[in-house]
C-alpha cells in the first residue's frame, strides 16, 4: 500500500507529483508547490503524501519507518503547519522560513507543509516571500488553500499549482465498501457527502452523523408556523454553539495552563509585567477560533439545507429520482416538488446563498438563521 493510494479519484494529480519525486532536481520537480481543490478533494493528504514520497527511498511505499513518520509529522525533516486559529501570523511564517533555511538531517529534503494557507495574514505572507523565492538547495514547500486566488499574487505567482477535484461517487463508494460499508450505505453516503471523502466516510460509519444531518434535511418539514421558523432557529445555533464549545473546550484549557506555568501562575515567583494582556490575548484568539467553529457547524447547515432544495428544483426540472443528493428521502422530496414551483424553490436555494454572506458579514448568527428560516418556511 503507498502513500498514493489516500487519495481518491485524484490520478492526474498523483501522476505529476509521482513524476516530480522520481525526478529529483530536474525540470519536473520544483521548490514550491500549491495543491488546490474543494473542501473533501484530499488538499491535506496529498500535501503529506507527497512529503513521505520525497523523504521515502521507494517513492512512497507507505509501510517503511520514513513513511509514516512523515505521514504522522514526527519526521525530523518534515513540518506540518495546521492552525485552529482564525488566521497564520507572522511569528508562525518566521519560524516556517527559519526551518527552511535548515538543511537536511535524516532525507533528502526539508519539508515544510502549511494547510490552509489562504488563512496567511499580510505580514505572514510577506515573511514567507524570500524563502519561497530564494530557497535553500534542499528545501521544499507546500501550500494548501482552496484556490490559488485565496493567495496573494506574489505567494501564488512563486509556486506550481497542483489542482485536486472532487472524487467520483463510484470511486468513493468502493473505498466504502473495501472498509465493510454496505454498499446502499456507501452510496447513500458517497451521495450525501458531494465527493468529501472524509465526511462520507462519517455518515457510513457513525449513526450519530447520519442522524445529526438527517435532522437537518427534516427541518423545512417542521415550519408550519413563524413560531417554529423561530424555535428552529434557536435551536440550530444553540447547537452550534455547543458543539464549538466541545470541540474547544480541552485545548482552551491546555493552552490556558501552560500560558498561567509560562507566566509564573500558582508560584511565587513575580509575574512578568505583561501577564494580563497576555491571558487577555489568548482569551481573543479562544473566542475567535470558537466563533469560526460555530460558523462553520452554521454553514454545515446550510450546505445540507440546499442540498434538499436541490433535489427538488432536480425533480421540478425532470431530473430522474436516483440521480437525487439525499436518496433517504426521494419519496419526501418528490412530494414536495409537486406541491411547489421551480421558481420557489430557486429563491429558497438564493435565500441560503443570501444567509451564507450574511454570516460572512458577520451578522448576528440567531439573526441570520431567523430570517432565513422564515423565508424558506414561506413567512417572510
Amino acid at each position: 500500500m503507498s502513500v498514493w493510494d489516500a487519495l481518491i479519484g485524484q490520478q492526474k494529480a498523483v501522476a505529476e507529483l509521482r513524476r516530480a519525486v522520481a525526478a529529483g532536481d530536474t525540470s519536473a520537480m520544483t521548490h514550491a508547490w500549491l495543491f488546490t481543490g474543494p473542501p473533501g478533494s484530499g488538499r491535506s493528504v496529498a500535501a503529506q503524501a507527497f512529503a513521505a514520497a520525497l523523504e521515502c527511498d521507494e517513492g512512497g511505499c507507505g509501510v517503511c519507518n520514513t513513511c509514516r513518520t512523515a505521514l504522522s509529522g514526527s519526521h525530523p525533516d518534515v513540518t506540518l503547519c495546521r492552525t485552529e486559529q482564525l488566521s497564520i501570523g507572522v511569528d508562525m511564517a518566521r519560524e516556517l522560513a527559519r526551518k527552511a533555511a535548515l538543511t537536511p538531517i535524516a532525507g533528502p529534503w526539508q519539508v515544510l507543509v502549511v494547510e490552509d494557507a489562504d488563512r496567511l495574514t499580510e505580514r505572514a505572507a510577506d515573511a514567507l516571500l524570500k524563502s519561497l523565492e530564494e530557497p535553500a538547495l534542499r528545501t521544499v514547500w507546500v501550500l494548501c488553500a482552496p484556490g490559488a486566488d485565496d493567495l496573494p499574487v506574489t505567494i501564488r505567482s512563486r509556486t506550481r499549482e497542483v489542482r485536486l477535484v472532487t472524487p467520483p461517487d463510484d470511486e468513493v463508494v468502493a473505498l466504502l465498501t473495501s472498509e465493510g460499508v454496505n454498499p446502499d450505505l456507501a452510496l447513500a453516503a458517497a451521495r450525501a457527502a458531494q465527493g468529501h471523502v472524509g465526511r462520507a466516510r462519517a455518515l457510513a460509519t457513525d449513526s450519530a452523523v447520519r442522524q445529526a444531518r438527517n435532522a437537518i434535511i427534516d427541518l423545512p418539514t417542521k415550519w408550519t408556523s413563524l413560531g417554529e421558523c423561530l424555535q428552529s432557529a434557536a435551536e440550530v445555533v444553540n447547537n452550534a454553539q455547543a458543539e464549538a464549545a466541545r470541540q474547544t473546550s480541552q485545548l482552551d484549557a491546555q493552552e490556558k495552563a501552560e500560558l498561567d506555568l509560562m507566566l509564573g501562575f500558582g508560584t511565587k515567583g513575580a509575574r512578568p509585567r505583561n501577564a494580563a494582556a497576555a491571558v487577555s490575548q489568548l482569551e481573543d484568539q479562544q473566542k475567535a477560533r470558537a466563533k469560526r467553529l460555530q460558523r462553520d457547524e452554521l454553514d454545515n447547515v446550510l450546505t445540507q439545507l440546499s442540498t434538499w432544495y436541490r433535489d427538488i428544483l432536480a425533480l421540478q426540472t425532470g431530473a430522474p429520482a436516483d440521480g437525487l443528493i439525499n436518496l433517504g428521502v426521494a419519496t419526501r422530496a418528490s412530494e414536495r416538488a409537486q406541491t411547489t414551483t421551480a421558481p420557489r424553490t430557486l429563491a429558497c436555494l438564493d435565500a441560503i446563498l443570501d444567509a451564507r454572506r450574511a454570516l460572512d458579514g458577520n451578522v448576528a448568527p440567531l439573526l441570520a438563521m431567523e430570517a432565513l428560516f422564515i423565508q424558506l418556511g414561506g413567512f417572510g
